[in-house]
């Protein structure tokens, strides 16, 4: 009779192989938001959505949109008396447009006559860590055109890339964070443009190490050699 497979022998599944061609670094920025317009060519009444729709809330003093949760996709979304919709919260561009569809399902079923129009992505925020520490006083000051560094404020460099325009947070741990996208290439684009100007900057990599200061006399031998650099008191002016 074969053996039951114990906790121990439990199958971990493999990662799924980096495209070297697309990730020379051979790391991958995840998704972690996100962020869509769509327009839904109708006026809304918004205190009539907060009082029928679920997982919704509407407090006018605060913010002049009805905001609404939905679980499948994790998203939320901002709906303003315009019809224009902002969607939150996805992880990928299918997301963002199931998720705005469900919302502009959930109004039709409210009966306003909504379209779905002029969807777009308008930010993308991607995340990712190169495993090493990186000298962020050394990047401001070599990068300063592009940099801007008060860990009395924020303890992440703020980078401001030109091609592709993204903006980057740089954290001395390693920990990279992407945003300013509006498509995803953009981001893995500015990922492998940042990576060999972070591994110049790593951490105990690049440091020149200073020589080592030459031995201290012994304590006595220096003794003498004070008491011979004085002037002996009362000797002529020649010996001076």
């Amino acid at each position: 009779m074969a053996a039951e497979a114990g906790p121990s022998q439990a199958v971990v599944p493999a990662e799924p192989e980096v495209d070297l061609t697309i990730h020379p670094s051979g790391i991958v920025p995840q998704l972690q938001n996100v962020v869509a317009t769509v327009n839904l060519e109708c006026k809304l009444d918004l205190k009539n959505i907060a009082l029928h729709a679920r997982n919704a809330e509407y407090n006018p003093k605060r913010f002049a949109a009805v905001i609404m949760r939905i679980r499948e996709p994790k998203s939320t979304a901002l709906i303003f008396h315009s019809g224009k919709m902002v969607c939150t919260g996805t992880k990928s561009e299918a997301e963002a447009r199931i998720a705005s569809r469900k919302y502009a399902k959930i109004l039709q079923k409210l009966a306003y006559a909504v379209s779905f129009k002029e969807f777009k992505i308008q930010n993308m925020v991607g995340s990712c860590d190169v495993k090493f520490p990186i000298r962020l006083e050394g990047l401001a000051s070599t990068h300063a055109m592009f940099c801007s560094y008060e860990p009395e404020l924020f303890p992440g460099l703020i980078y401001r890339m030109a091609d592709p325009k993204i903006v980057l947070l740089i954290f001395v741990s390693g920990k990279v964070v992407l945003t300013g996208a509006k498509k995803r290439e953009d981001i893995y684009r500015a990922f492998e443009s940042i990576y060999p100007v972070l591994q110049t900057f790593r951490k105990g990599g690049m440091i020149a190490v200073p020589d080592a200061p030459a031995a201290l006399p012994a304590p006595q031998q220096q003794q003498q050699q004070q008491q011979q650099a004085l002037p002996v008191v009362g000797a002529p002016a020649s010996q001076l």
